[in-house]
């Protein structure tokens, strides 16, 4: 490979400056304010704007010596393009990942833990939203994989992806909460089927016999054992849930209005309704006082999450609560564990959830 160090030779551009190098005396200022751009570094590296662009998009015919000194200025000016170059250079880009479809309370509060766990570990996050204004939800994980492993993203941690995934190219991938269930890559999810459990023992053990059951996708493994939990805490007390009282309500309000309203609005409406997520909850909460129901003394809500929203609503929601900190961070730790150790095997990490007790249910009214 030519060295570089003639001005004629391969590699140069015509009117590339290949005298100097970053921070030498005849190093061009850098620019003053704003974000950097391809003819900043150009500039400051005295090449043209067509080296840089070789030598960030990885083409040949840039000596080597003028395609370090352009990465060089690349990292020093933070020019946009930065973590090709890193990962050009250095085969790596010490950047982990975090994909997710919808920038919502469940996935902000993964976020957060997952923030708190890279202090210190020499790694940075870069949080990417995958679905954002697309109507073809399925497989909005593989077009984000697409655009980002190999080149900006060393591993990944995708929150509720649709499908099961492979290693994408050899990047590490956890999955936190998948719609599949343990399969695939590594899995970090809590006990929804326990959890849904202690929601339902709990409504029983306040008196509540009529229960109506708000649940989330019917695609979605998390959804599957949270109705199943609910189903075997009815039975495990001797109560048949009522068909008309389990509904489909998709995790999302918006979804949840229509049954939830057809729950409330029977003349046998139930005592206490048991919805699969925090937010669906909180709108059963809503939907009930625009009824003119009094929660918890005419209807008692329990949630599943514990997202901040919870606390917050009025009256206070109880719920169960999943460690949303703890998931976020413990994905973290098995990428960085993958990165580190080069350990490939799919492991599945499951978490314990608890019950939070405030003030939206109660026994029911005599």
């Amino acid at each position: 490979m030519h060295s570089g160090t003639s001005a004629s030779g391969p590699g140069v551009e015509p009117g590339d400056d290949v005298a100097g190098g970053p921070g030498g005396s005849d190093h061009p200022a850098a620019p003053a304010v704003g974000r950097a751009t391809i003819t900043d570094v150009a500039r400051v590296a005295g090449v043209s704007v067509a080296t840089v662009s070789k030598v960030v998009n990885g083409r040949y015919g840039v000596a080597a010596a003028t395609a370090e000194r352009v990465l060089g200025v690349v990292e020093e000016l933070g020019y946009e393009s930065s973590l090709v170059a890193r990962s050009l250079r250095r085969r790596q880009t010490n950047v982990i990942g975090v994909l997710v479809a919808e920038f919502e309370p469940f996935s902000t509060e993964l976020l957060k833990g997952i923030s708190a766990a890279i202090n210190g570990t020499g790694y940075e996050l870069l949080a990417y939203c995958g679905d954002a204004g697309r109507t073809d939800h399925v497989g909005w994980e593989r077009r984000s994989l697409s655009r980002l492993a190999g080149t900006l993203i060393d591993g990944v941690v995708i929150v509720t992806p649709t499908l099961a995934l492979p290693e994408h190219d050899g990047v590490p991938v956890v999955a936190i909460d998948p719609h599949t269930g343990p399969t695939g890559p590594a899995t970090v999810d809590s006990d929804n089927l326990g959890g849904a459990r202690m929601a339902t023992e709990h409504l029983i053990g306040l008196g509540h016999t009529r229960i109506g059951y708000l649940g989330g996708r019917a695609d979605l493994e998390s959804a599957r054992l949270r109705e199943l939990g609910f189903r075997e805490a009815m039975e495990a007390a001797g109560l048949t849930p009522d068909p008309d009282l389990v509904l489909e309500g998709g995790y999302r309000p918006d979804r949840s209005d229509r049954p939830t309203h057809d729950l409330l609005e029977r003349p046998d409406r139930p005592t206490a309704v048991f919805a699969a997520n925090d937010l669906s909850a909180i709108h059963v909460i809503q939907v009930a006082q625009e009824l003119g129901l009094r929660v918890p003394e005419d209807l008692s809500v329990i949630g599943f999450d514990d997202v901040p929203e919870a606390a917050a609503s009025t009256p206070p929601l109880t719920t169960i609560a999943q460690s949303l900190h703890e998931m976020g961070a413990e994905a973290l730790r098995m990428v960085i564990s993958m990165l580190e150790s080069d350990a490939t095997q799919p492991r599945h990490t499951r978490l314990p959830t608890r019950l939070v007790e405030r003030a939206s249910t109660a026994p029911p009214a005599a």
